[in-house]
């Protein structure tokens, strides 16, 4: 993948840098936000590593930008800012994940690769995650072979979960996507219609793939072997 590294700490910046590297992707980096702006718009990116707490435009102010921008990299949010209304805060503005300081690299090896199986599905005319299956173009849903029988709303939750796979999707987004930017669209209702799709999607015995990201939103996928809480940390 083609990543660009916006960090202003030059130890944290070449750690980044030469560990990407050495597993195969081609890595760039910008120690402020203006030059990481710049960068992105200068370069086709696949993903951006992007800090909080950077001099002259800090990583809220760059994520809004590349958003407006329409910028097709995904972005992981790499901060020590790890407050429940941060994450929720880079989630909602259109980061693809969040990942708090400290953290392993081989945690952030996972989470890329998580951010890249989902830009590959997004870009498919079929959707498929392990026996669950969307047919984009019929707009029809298959779990093991069998059809749903999804609602209108259920097949747009739906879509807007799939086309996140494996990302965490916060629940003012969904109501977003699916209602409307101005939808006034409560918790518990939201909650409701997830619960009647996760029993349609997930029948007893099958591999269970809607999960529920207590106190920040919902993630489809398999289940991974670390679950992100809403303070970020490994449950």
């Amino acid at each position: 993948m083609r990543i660009l590294v916006v960090e202003d700490e030059p130890t944290m910046r070449q750690m980044l840098r030469d560990g990407l590297r050495e597993h195969g992707h081609t890595v760039i980096t910008a120690e402020d936000g203006p030059e990481g702006l710049r960068l992105a718009g200068d370069v086709q990116l696949d993903m951006i590593l992007l800090d909080v707490l950077l001099p002259k435009l800090n990583g809220w102010q760059v994520l809004q930008e590349l958003k407006r921008r329409q910028n097709s990299a995904s972005i992981l949010m790499l901060t020590a800012c790890d407050g429940e209304e941060n994450i929720i805060e880079g989630l909602d503005g259109g980061a693809s994940d969040y990942l708090t300081k400290p953290f392993s690299f081989s945690e952030l090896l996972v989470r890329i690769k998580s951010i890249a199986r989902a830009r590959s599905v997004a870009m498919s005319s079929e959707i498929r995650i392990d026996t669950l299956v969307f047919d984009c173009e019929r707009h029809r849903v298959l779990r093991s072979g069998q059809q749903l029988n999804l609602t209108r709303t259920e097949l747009a939750l739906l879509d807007c979960l799939l086309r996140s796979a494996g990302e965490i999707v916060t629940r003012s987004a969904l109501v977003r996507m699916v209602w409307g930017e101005n939808a006034s669209v409560s918790r518990s209702t939201l909650d409701s219609f997830i619960n009647l799709l996760r029993k349609k999607v997930d029948p007893p015995g099958a591999q269970k793939l809607l999960h529920t990201i207590s106190g920040t939103g919902f993630r489809l996928g398999l289940e991974s072997a670390t679950e992100i809480s809403a303070e970020g940390k490994q449950l």
